[in-house]
C-alpha cells in the first residue's frame, strides 16, 4: 500500500539485501527516531548515516537522512530556528533562504533527498506550530506525505506538541502491531513535552 519507488520495489524483492545507491528521500523520512535517541550531534549524524546507508547509500540519500536527524537532535535539545538553519547550511550547503511561498509555484513531485529535504525544513522554519509546519509543507505539493513527514519530525521536537486530535487520527490509521512499535519506542524515550 505505499507509493514506494522502482528502485525500492525491485530491492525489496531481491535476493540481493545490499544497498542500491538510492539518492531518495525515503531514509530522511523515516530518520526521526535517530534524532530522538541518541545522546549527542555527533552520534545522532553517525547513526542517520547508519540508518541511510542501509538502502540510500548514495552520499545525496546520505546527507538528506543526516541533516534531518540533525535537525531534530538540534530542535529537541532547544536550538532556535535559527541555529538549525544556520547548522544545517553549513554543513549540507541546502539552500533555506527561499519561502514557501516562493518555492509552491514551481515545486513538482521529487523522490530525491536533494529535492525534498531543504523544502521541508523550509516549512518547519516558517511555522508558527506544528499544526501549521504540517499544513505549510503539504501546502507545497509533490511528494506531500514525505514532505509532511520530514517537516513533522522535527516540528514535534520543536514544538513538543501535536493537537490531540492530529494524534488520535494519526493512532487510528495505524494497524495494532505498527502503534504497539510506536508507543513501545514512547516508553523508552519520550518524545512528548519535557
Amino acid at each position: 500500500m505505499g507509493g514506494y519507488g522502482s528502485r525500492f520495489r525491485v530491492w525489496l524483492g531481491s535476493e540481493n539485501s545490499a544497498p542500491y545507491g538510492s539518492w531518495g528521500n525515503g531514509a530522511a523520512m523515516r530518520v526521526a527516531p535517530v534524532g530522538w535517541a541518541c545522546k549527542s550531534l555527533e552520534e545522532t549524524t553517525r547513526c542517520a548515516e547508519e540508518s541511510a546507508a542501509v538502502t540510500h547509500n548514495h552520499p545525496e540519500g546520505i546527507k538528506g537522512a543526516t541533516a534531518t536527524a540533525g535537525a531534530i537532535w538540534l530542535a529537541r535539545t532547544g536550538a532556535s530556528k535559527a541555529d538549525i538553519r544556520s547548522w544545517v547550511v553549513s554543513n549540507f550547503g541546502y539552500d533555506l533562504d527561499r519561502t514557501c511561498d516562493e518555492i509552491r509555484p514551481t515545486y513538482e513531485f521529487n523522490e530525491t533527498a536533494a529535492g525534498t529535504v531543504p523544502e521541508a525544513i523550509v516549512a518547519f522554519l516558517e511555522s508558527r506550530d506544528f499544526e501549521h509546519a504540517i499544513r505549510l509543507a503539504i501546502s507545497l505539493g509533490g511528494d506531500a506525505d514525505t514532505l509532511a513527514c520530514i517537516t513533522g519530525g522535527i516540528a514535534q521536537a520543536h514544538y513538543r506538541e501535536i493537537p490531540d486530535q492530529m494524534v488520535q487520527k494519526a493512532q487510528d490509521l495505524l494497524d495494532a502491531s505498527l502503534l504497539e512499535v510506536v508507543r513501545q519506542f514512547a516508553r523508552r524515550i519520550p518524545v512528548g513535552p519535557q
